[in-house]
């Protein structure tokens, strides 16, 4: 399942793999990585990961002390503010580090990110081509998930990013730059569809008009986090804002490690958080699958998922912001079909499609998802407030 699509087929997913393979750009890498504060000599430089945004590479050195890097060359098409991301993310695993410091410096080094400073002392590398560069210590001994495949996987999910938001809910939202303006704003999406609508450039409205009539028939329901946002019953908190399940990492047993790629961490309601990992876990099937039929709720994950993270969020979680949760449930994939059929109305100019109906029929899936969520809001309410009183 795709999350954080959003982003992911901008930019880079429009070069070829050859491009981001090529050796020219490892020859690149290992230069770039040179300018870091490495232990020993570099041995190898060798592309990681599935990631869609940044280019990574494993960085070897021939160092005793068996360091292992991550080198990333910045996205700066999609963070054009370098300073400020890095900021972000320096500030909040240096909170992170100070709340789990009683338990000693190789447990800091494994739980949570570290950035690695070059040379220089800054927390990037910029290239005579103007490309960014930075280095994290690589952590050992874990592992990802791109599909979420058991309940204890969910529950670990759960827990690492209730724990996650738990550890940054005392660090102070004005610390952090908002490095994606609007990113989650459904007010925001609603209003470039409807100018999407106006425009029609490709005469696309009239064949989509059940689809329009279903999301405007919602706008005012699905507006409720933003407005309980603006009348300041929700507090504005630290979110992670990209959580998809191999943003975890868990160790040999599976039980929590450390959360990562901390590049949209920024202020933001924890329910955004919340809603959009429950919208990659719940749905059986795929975020394109053309066969509405097949999109059914894996209820058990969903379960487990929430004792997960209420787990951990219940120590810090108002009222308000347990009742926003299951708003959010709905939001997510709601915000996202919106954002697949303004693209559609355009042209399919900002998502990468696959044939020229791809963008509606992602609109048709994830609004069936919405429809099974309404159908079951029951089901869903009750596990909230069941795993909400068992985690009391």
């Amino acid at each position: 399942m795709i999350t954080y699509i959003d982003i992911a087929w901008t930019y880079n997913e429009r070069r070829t793999k050859s491009e981001v393979m090529s050796t020219n750009q490892t020859d690149k890498s290992i230069h770039s990585a040179s300018q870091f504060k490495l232990s020993g000599n570099i041995q190898s430089s060798i592309p990681f990961g599935s990631g869609h945004i940044n280019d990574t590479f494993k960085i070897t050195t021939d160092s005793s002390d068996a360091n292992l890097y991550l080198l990333q060359r910045i996205n700066h098409h999609i963070f054009n503010d370098i300073e400020a991301l890095m900021s972000n993310i320096e500030t909040v695993c240096q909170h992170l580090k100070t709340k789990i410091a009683h338990l000693g410096e190789s447990e800091v080094l494994k739980r949570t990110m570290t950035i690695v400073k070059t040379k220089n002392d800054k927390t990037y590398y910029q290239d005579e081509q103007g490309a960014f560069w930075r280095v994290f210590y690589l952590i050992p001994d874990t592992r990802s998930y791109d599909i979420l495949e058991t309940p204890e996987q969910a529950f670990s999910g759960g827990m690492a990013f209730g724990q996650f938001q738990k550890q940054l809910s005392d660090l102070d939202p004005k610390a952090l730059v908002e490095i994606l303006p609007n990113f989650h704003n459904v007010e925001f999406r609603l209003s470039n569809l409807r100018k999407a609508i106006e425009q029609d450039p490709e005469n696309r409205v009239a064949e989509v008009q059940d689809l329009l009539d279903y999301i405007f028939a919602r706008e005012e329901k699905m507006m409720r986090i933003l407005n309980m946002g603006r009348a300041g019953e929700l507090p504005l908190r630290i979110t992670h804002n990209d959580t998809k399940f191999n943003n975890v990492l868990l160790d040999a047993q599976d039980q929590v490690q450390c959360v990562i790629d901390l590049d949209t961490v920024m202020p933001g309601f924890v329910a955004y958080d919340f809603g959009d990992a429950i919208r990659t876990i719940i749905n059986s099937a795929a975020e394109d699958e053309s066969d509405l039929s097949k999109i059914t709720l894996n209820i058990p994950l969903f379960q487990a998922f929430t004792n997960g993270y209420l787990s951990e969020a219940k120590d810090f979680l108002t009222d308000a912001e347990v009742e926003s949760l299951g708003y959010a449930i709905h939001l997510l994939p709601y915000m996202q079909a919106v954002r697949f059929l303004t693209d559609y109305i355009e042209g399919d100019g900002y998502y990468k499609i696959a044939y020229p109906d791809h963008n509606l029929v992602r609109t048709r899936s994830q609004l069936k998802l919405v429809d099974e969520l309404e159908q079951h809001q029951g089901i869903l309410q009750d596990i909230l407030s069941g795993s909400l009183m068992s985690e009391g």
